[in-house]
């Protein structure tokens, strides 16, 4: 488990470079089943890489992998930045040097490395060397697979950006019908409210991603939910979204199918922290499900109810939420 395994296809004409990534979460298994189905039919001969390349990482975090769990110390899917040293001041973290891939390089605040930050000195060095991100995922509750996309394009200081439109095109083209964007805005926010309250986790870098990060050296990328963990048709729709996008992109003489339709597309425009064990749901939610104004989410410790302030959606609900943690977002109409 001290190792990452990538299987890279380069074809002799030049085109553009493709990277998949499977169990960034080690309960997360479906992309890298679609991933081996891919590696199967590329070592069958039944298809091949003739521009550009591909790089497929079936299991992007070993340990988690092997124990089964979303994460192996730590969520390698937030604060994915390089780290420069086993050790630093205790209780600061350091800026240095960009890495040779470029971005920003950190000093870990104090004490050894976590296992999650081995991986992010030798992942980070691969998403910089390539123009195009597929990462896979899947969730806990039931639901329908969707895409997670960037920002539109922008010159601000939270996600400068200039490939929407090429991002929006991946987004569309990989299978589902529903789109959500808006994670870093809404993240954000969120760490503002934290940091203001002195608690952790108040940084918003921590919600830097395998797609923030790629969309910071220059390239872009999505993040596709396949399904439910134990969906029995997650791996294919892994599958299916490498395909697409392999084909989409030009690397090899696959077939593309067209969009989804009709598209659904969400923003995301703020997330609720929980306050304390006591805060509760209302009701068990399930990702996406419909909210009215006026509708009761949750109640505080307090009993003060939560209310939806317009129509929308609720994204991510996490009953087992730890307090000064994310709770739940709340989704509109794009």
């Amino acid at each position: 488990m001290r190792m990452l395994t990538a299987h890279h296809f380069a074809g002799f004409a030049a085109g553009p470079r493709l990277i998949v990534l499977g169990a960034v979460h080690g309960n997360e298994t479906a992309g890298t089943r679609g991933i081996q189905r891919v590696l199967g039919e590329l070592d069958g001969g039944r298809w091949r890489v003739e521009r550009g390349s591909l790089t497929l990482v079936p299991v992007t975090n070993p340990l988690a992998y092997a124990k089964g769990t979303r994460s192996g110390e730590r969520n390698l899917n937030r604060r994915l930045l390089p780290t420069d040293a086993p050790r630093s001041t205790p209780g600061r973290s350091q800026v240095d040097r960009p890495p040779s891939g470029g971005g920003v390089r950190t000093r870990t605040p104090g004490g050894p490395m976590q296992y999650e930050d081995h991986i992010a000195n030798t992942l980070c060095p691969w998403l910089a060397a390539h123009d195009v991100l597929l990462d896979l995922h899947s969730f806990r509750s039931p639901g329908q697979p969707f895409v997670m996309r960037g920002p539109a394009d922008n010159r601000g200081a939270l996600e400068p950006f200039a490939h929407a439109v090429a991002e929006g095109r991946l987004a569309e083209h990989i299978g589902p019908a529903r789109i959500v964007d808006g994670w870093m805005s809404a993240y954000a926010q969120g760490a503002a409210r934290r940091r203001a309250r002195g608690l952790p986790d108040a940084d918003p870098s921590y919600g830097i991603g395998t797609t923030e990060y790629m969309r910071a050296q220059g390239g872009y990328g999505v993040t596709l939910e396949c399904g439910q963990h134990d969906d029995a048709a997650a791996p294919e729709v892994a599958w299916r979204a490498i395909r697409q996008a392999v084909a989409l992109l030009g690397l090899a003489d696959l077939p593309l199918a067209p969009p989804a339709a009709p598209l659904q597309r969400l923003s995301l425009v703020t997330v609720v922290d929980r306050e304390h064990d006591d805060d509760r749901f209302a009701k068990t939610w399930t990702s996406f499900d419909a909210l009215r104004a006026g509708d009761v989410i949750a109640t505080r410790r307090d009993g003060t109810p939560l209310r939806a302030e317009r129509d929308g959606h609720i994204v991510f609900p996490d009953p087992n939420a730890q307090p000064g943690h994310e709770w739940f977002y709340l989704a509109v109409k794009a």
